[in-house]
């Protein structure tokens, strides 16, 4: 019987939905993150009669026609790439991005990776790095004997050096967005790397055209919500529970015509 597999493909729709929407949930307190959400595509019809054919020799047609379905499927999981709250942090090393713009983060095979996620460190020889040790792009090295370190919102890095008056300059912070940048892979690690579908890195410093600003001492929130997600964890699971009454159903029809004599 079709039900029992067009119900199964239904059952295995609304399991990856719920996957999504854990993820979401887990990752409710990660710096950066970007929700997901489940888009579904129904699958091929088998047509018995198609709407339009000729129904007598008098030429009228069928206003409509006989299709069966045979389910549904998983067309994407796309990012939503809205903007996260800002949250103070009181640390000097917390960037936070407000509008366009992913930091650019070189990896140990000297690609670049790109993040949202502006908590950043320094290493042992003063290098400003991820939380795993990468460093931001351009190499920014804070000298032993600064003070007062301080990034401004167009990304130029300075510090005061004893037996200075002005502040130096120790390095700029470009930051790169991108046509479909929900088109980016992420790769873990808060990471995403650029694809096809993504297109090319467009780098400029923070508050040019088109890109956002840089707000020291704060951090970017995921932006899932978690009433939404629990609505949508309901709404996924009565999904699932209905498809498997359909299972149910096909099943007790499929058994009530073996016992027919």
């Amino acid at each position: 019987m079709r039900a029992l597999y067009t119900a199964a493909t239904g059952m295995l729709a609304q399991e990856t939905n719920v996957e999504v929407i854990s993820n979401n949930i887990a990752n409710m307190r990660t710096t950066g993150f970007k929700k997901m959400r489940a888009d579904f595509q129904d699958l091929l019809y088998q047509t018995y009669r198609r709407a339009g054919t000729t129904t007598s020799d008098a030429g009228t047609v069928a206003p409509v026609g006989v299709q069966i379905g045979s389910g549904v499927k998983t067309a994407a999981t796309p990012r939503i790439m809205s903007q996260g709250g800002v949250l103070p942090t009181e640390k000097d090393h917390d960037v936070a991005v407000r509008g366009e713009g992913f930091f650019r983060i070189e990896m140990p095979d000297g690609t670049i990776a790109y993040t949202r996620d502006g908590s950043f460190e320094l290493d042992n020889n003063g290098i400003l790095v991820t939380v795993d040790g990468y460093q931001i792009e351009g190499g920014i090295t804070v000298p032993d004997n600064a003070t007062n370190f301080s990034i401004n919102s167009e990304g130029l890095v300075q510090v005061m050096v004893p037996g200075q008056q002005q502040p130096q300059d120790i390095g700029q912070i470009q930051i790169s967005r991108f046509v479909n940048k929900s088109g980016l892979q992420s790769i873990g690690e808060n990471l995403f790397v650029e694809t096809e579908a993504s297109g090319t890195p467009i780098t400029d410093n923070p508050g040019n055209e088109g890109f956002g600003t840089l707000l020291q001492r704060h951090l970017e929130q995921a932006n899932v919500n978690a009433v939404t997600e629990i609505s949508d964890l309901i709404a996924a699971q009565r999904a699932y529970e209905m498809n498997a009454k359909v299972i149910s159903a096909a099943e007790e029809m499929l058994q009530a015509t073996t016992n027919m004599r």
